[in-house]
């Protein structure tokens, strides 16, 4: 999709997340319009624009990672992460949970472009993580470094959790610290995070208004959705697969998971208000609700319904698009149409059928069409 349209619009509200969903593509092919696009740089970001050119097409990745992790996530909701004309300005200019997302699955592909361009040595400035984090001990994992570092975090919390995390370490009975190294090319987390923080975050750390604090917090959280959820990987020597020793790395999880842990925070995401400090939030309501925490998504305005075009708030109504008649989710024609009802029709679906393998190597397909009914919201 062609977002250039979009950059004039979208610069004047949002000089970060919305610049880099407006103009990725371009900055693919010239990477020094995000610095001409940007103005009042900080000096690390001068410089970044000066020097680290293959940094910037990594950040450019990046957004466009979150921009169409986005688009998945919500594809069958009301509003369904548009990109079109001036929708994403104006939810943008809002404090919602649909924008709190937004920003937060930007700064989640940023770190996650940044890292795995080190791994694979597209960027010349950092590499592979090979500091050692973990140990096998007679009671699970353990840290030995001083700033803790996740094993891999499984749903389950507590004395479930910890055994899970003990057994992504811990594949073979009898294993001790001494039968196994820290090796290999782990991904190195601290460093996306790190330049996703100075490129998302910098012009922003001066103020205090609810909305810039907000979105800073959702920013963290989306890079904690990254750095926070890291897989330890083993891999095993030994004659005859006995595992006398093992190398084992850290990786970052799939952005497909890192898109639906997200999703999962947008769905409960909490309200808050400005704190009397003024340099801090509240959770919004009954006083008893516990304070957010650094990987849930906030918000401070109500969303919209989303239901019809609405000049003020960007969205762009549900009229025509395809739903899911016999769903009773989000995506089902009910919901997703607002109770306006929808209209079906019958379309032609042509499809390869009948594929052979002929030697060698040809394969021949017959075309086969059917009826199938599509149904879209009025």
């Amino acid at each position: 999709m062609d977002l250039r349209p979009l950059v004039i619009c979208i610069i004047l509200v949002s000089p970060v997340t919305g610049l880099w969903w407006a103009v990725s593509n371009q900055v693919l092919a010239d990477p020094h319009i995000i610095c001409r696009r940007t103005k009042r740089l900080r000096p690390k970001v001068a410089d970044t624009c000066r020097k680290e050119i293959g940094l910037l097409k990594e950040l450019a990745k990046g957004a466009q990672l979150g921009s169409k992790e986005c688009q998945f996530q919500f594809r069958n909701r009301r509003w369904n992460c548009t990109t079109a004309k001036k929708s994403i300005r104006l939810v943008l200019m809002s404090d919602t949970r649909e924008s709190g997302f937004v920003n937060a699955i930007t700064a989640a592909g940023v770190a996650f472009a940044v890292t795995r361009a080190c791994s694979t040595g597209s960027l010349m400035d950092c590499g592979c993580d090979s500091k050692l984090k973990y140990k096998d001990t007679d009671d699970g994992a353990s840290m030995t470094s001083p700033r803790k570092h996740r094993v891999h975090k499984q749903k389950g919390k507590g004395r479930k959790g910890n055994k899970q995390r003990k057994e992504a370490l811990k594949q073979t009975e009898g294993t001790t610290a001494t039968e196994w190294r820290w090796n290999g090319c782990g991904d190195n987390i601290n460093y996306g995070v790190r330049k996703s923080r100075e490129w998302m975050d910098a012009p922003y750390r001066r103020q205090s208004d609810i909305k810039t604090l907000v979105m800073l917090h959702n920013n963290n959280a989306g890079r904690l959705a990254v750095k926070n959820y890291m897989i330890i990987e083993c891999k095993c020597h030994g004659l005859s697969g006995s595992c006398t020793m093992r190398t084992c790395w850290s990786r970052m999880p799939t952005f497909r998971d890192i898109g639906h842990r997200l999703k999962d925070h947008f769905d409960g995401a909490i309200k808050v208000l400005p704190s009397n400090d003024g340099r801090s939030f509240l959770a919004a309501g009954d006083p008893s609700i516990k304070p957010p925490g650094r990987e849930d998504i906030v918000y401070s305005e109500d969303s919209p319904e989303f239901c019809n075009p609405h000049p003020r708030t960007g969205s762009l109504g549900t009229q025509g698009r395809v739903c899911n008649v016999s769903s009773a989710g989000v995506g089902g024609c009910d919901l997703l149409c607002c109770g306006r009802g929808h209209d079906t029709k019958q379309i032609k679906h042509v499809y390869n059928c009948d594929c052979r393998f002929k030697w060698c190597c040809n394969v021949t397909c017959n075309t086969c069409q059917e009826k199938r009914s599509l149904h879209t919201c009025r």
